[in-house]
């Protein structure tokens, strides 16, 4: 059936309105230790720096995996809103599921969104969010959609939050069986590093931030590398001084890219600040985040590489320097769930539907970042399946046997 119109369109003369504007964003990150002592005035200063009227609502989200190991955190939180009652009002505190669950679990976002109501939050309050990057993401994207946004402080608890997710401007939760799916850019009002934080992590999670640092080395700055191969026998025995010194330089070239790249939002179809990832988000998935997002990372960086190695892009030396640092810094860059259904890239199974996914979160063509020397990152768009088999049976080799 062909359609018919009984009257002729009218064609308007009236120009199209174009309109173009810039929006700047600032917020500044903090290091300290013990933020919640009362001699610590760096949280009240930072919330009298907006220069309005005070006291302002203040609503502090923990995550709830924290208490165990600072049982006293919640008392030293009112009693330092007491002692600077006059800069800030906390209306609650709401412990919340640690870890991935919490970006798994979309009816948390429904609860903090709730929550922020009855306490009367307006687009002057603030969210205060205090836990790993999966509970920082989560809060984050609940504060972001509540009078289309709540002034949110960003309190990292861990290595890879604060060198990594918790400096940047992205918010997210899981949904549809992909990682990160629902989420807003929205950069925080500001972050606060408490270095204590990091004596109680257990060695997985101190270790699976350098993951990220070594990530942002191996694609930006060679120096940073040669450092942190330097003092990864340091690191990998927990010294605060080297890690103090990685988080800071790491969050610093976090902060340039997104300042200084053009692209903060990611409008366009490059991301070099996920590099490995692509394999990263789709081990956490296979192993049902059995594996920590800077493990997986760690395994996406050493599979991509190697690819970059066997491809004549990446010298041997290099290479091996590289797997090198990550094992020494105590990561494992095998899991069996690499070799699973590689010669079928669309089975539910496989590690190749990640790069599907990769391209699709993106949009446009596939962009992935490989190395061709480090500190050296280079972009691709198309990649040979049979030369990542090749790079997982590589990588398999370097596994340790067991006994």
């Amino acid at each position: 059936m062909v359609a018919t119109f009984p009257t002729p369109v009218k064609r308007f003369t009236h120009q199209p309105i174009q309109q173009q504007f810039a929006v700047a964003f600032r917020y500044d990150v903090y290091f300290t230790e013990q933020l919640f002592h009362p001699e610590n005035s760096l949280l009240a200063d930072v919330i009298t720096a907006d220069g309005e009227a005070g006291p302002k609502k203040v609503m502090v989200v923990i995550d709830d995996g924290l208490l165990s190991f600072h049982p006293h955190l919640l008392r030293q939180i009112q009693a330092y809103g007491q002692c600077y009652s006059s800069v800030l009002t906390l209306t609650s505190t709401v412990p919340v599921l640690g870890g991935e669950a919490s970006k798994n679990d979309a009816s948390l976002i429904e609860q903090l969104q709730r929550s922020m109501d009855e306490v009367g939050l307006c687009r002057h309050s603030y969210v205060i969010g205090i836990g790993g990057g999966a509970v920082l993401d989560m809060v984050g994207y609940a504060a972001a959609t509540v009078h289309r946004g709540i002034r949110l402080i960003r309190v990292p608890t861990t290595v890879l939050a604060q060198n990594d997710s918790g400096v940047g401007v992205k918010n997210s939760i899981n949904a549809y069986g992909k990682k990160n799916f629902l989420g807003t850019f929205a950069p925080p009002y500001a972050v606060l590093n408490d270095f204590t934080f990091l004596t109680t992590l257990d060695d997985r999670d101190w270790r699976s931030g350098m993951a990220e640092a070594l990530k942002v080395a191996l694609i930006k700055d060679a120096e940073f590398f040669a450092a942190i191969e330097t003092d990864a026998a340091a690191l990998a025995h927990r010294e605060m001084p080297p890690m103090q010194a990685a988080i800071h330089r790491c969050a610093r070239l976090h902060m340039a890219h997104i300042a200084g790249h053009g692209d903060p939002f990611e409008m366009g179809s490059s991301r070099p600040l996920d590099f490995g990832h692509w394999a990263a988000h789709r081990l956490e998935q296979l192993t049902q985040y059995r594996l920590r997002h800077g493990e997986a990372v760690a395994i996406g960086i050493a599979l991509d590489s190697t690819y970059s190695y066997l491809s004549g892009l990446l010298s041997r030396e290099d290479w091996q320097r590289i797997c090198q640092t990550f094992q020494t810094l105590g990561f494992a860059l095998y899991v069996p769930e690499l070799s699973s259904h590689l010669d079928e890239p669309e089975h539910p199974d496989s590690l190749f539907r990640g790069l599907t996914e990769f391209r699709e979160h993106l949009g446009g063509e596939l962009t992935l970042t490989l190395l061709q020397g480090i500190g050296a990152g280079l972009e691709v768009h198309h990649v040979d399946l049979e030369r990542y088999q090749d790079a997982i049976s590589v990588l398999q080799t370097l596994a340790p046997t067991e006994a």
